[in-house]
């Protein structure tokens, strides 16, 4: 039985002279959990932002729930979540206020709304700060209701553009658990990230991309191996199939400062 539910075939992005994306071709399951890392202008938002029909490909094909990007993309929107680099959430309203405006978005009906909301915030750990001022929220905590908000109308695939960016290693290791608990639930995840341990702990499989192709692709266990040498980190992987290293910021930072740290990473990356 065919458990395939996104799938590219040659993937190509081109902005005029410059190819940001470079004959991608990879398939992830459902329910697995698909990391894509690399440095930035490898080529990783890009590839999200085509899956998620936010960007036309020049050429190649894609599909996700069997969905035609190009051609249906209509359908693969109604089927995703999408948690995109910069800010989504508004500071100026609640946390409560942030997840009913996008219940509205996703046309959840009027009667369902109220539960899906309440039980959002509760997944994701929010309950006791419902009722507060997003600009108040930590980095952690912006994070956390931004996935909320894209998992309220249910998505089979959940897509996470560096979902832990400018967070502290504490917050990054709460963001960790509630995306855990998605994947255990069930849904599909495809994520991009800097931090090689993310990858390596979260991923079931890891797609190693470097200006626009995917220099490498496996489990963390099965690209460990496939290098020589004892005691071989995914950092070690990528410095041998990519060329170079990835940096690594470590910041706790408030709602502003968020704001202003993932700007910077969209320009870069």
């Amino acid at each position: 039985m065919n458990n395939v539910i996104l799938e590219t075939k040659d993937l190509t992005c081109k902005f005029g002279a410059l190819t940001a994306v470079n004959g991608v071709s990879f398939a992830v399951d459902a329910g697995e959990v698909f990391g894509m890392v690399g440095p930035n202008g490898a080529g990783k938002t890009t590839t999200l932002k085509m899956l998620t029909t936010l960007l036309p490909p020049t050429s190649g094909t894609a599909t996700v729930g069997g969905f035609d990007v190009v051609k249906q993309a209509s359908h693969v929107r109604r089927i995703i979540g999408y948690v995109p680099q910069l800010l989504s959430a508004d500071g100026s309203l609640t946390g409560y206020e942030n997840l009913l405006f996008f219940a509205k978005l996703y046309d959840i009906p009027g009667r369902e709304r109220e539960e899906r909301v309440r039980v959002s915030l509760h997944f994701m750990g929010l309950s006791d700060f419902a009722d507060k001022l997003v600009r108040t929220y930590s980095g952690g905590m912006i994070r956390r209701l931004e996935v909320a908000q894209a998992v309220l109308h249910r998505p089979c695939v959940l897509f996470l553009d560096e979902p832990t960016v400018g967070l502290d290693p504490v917050a990054r290791e709460a963001v960790w658990k509630y995306v855990g608990k998605l994947a255990e639930s069930g849904t599909t995840i495809i994520m991009t990230t800097h931090y090689m341990e993310e990858a390596d702990a979260m991923c079931g499989r890891v797609a190693i991309m470097n200006r626009g192709k995917i220099a490498a692709i496996g489990s963390p266990s099965e690209l460990k191996t496939s290098v020589s040498g004892d005691g071989v980190t995914l950092d070690k992987v990528f410095e041998f199939y990519a060329g170079n290293t990835l940096e690594n910021s470590e910041t706790g930072e408030r709602f502003r400062d968020v704001s202003r740290t993932r700007r910077t990473a969209k320009r870069l990356g």
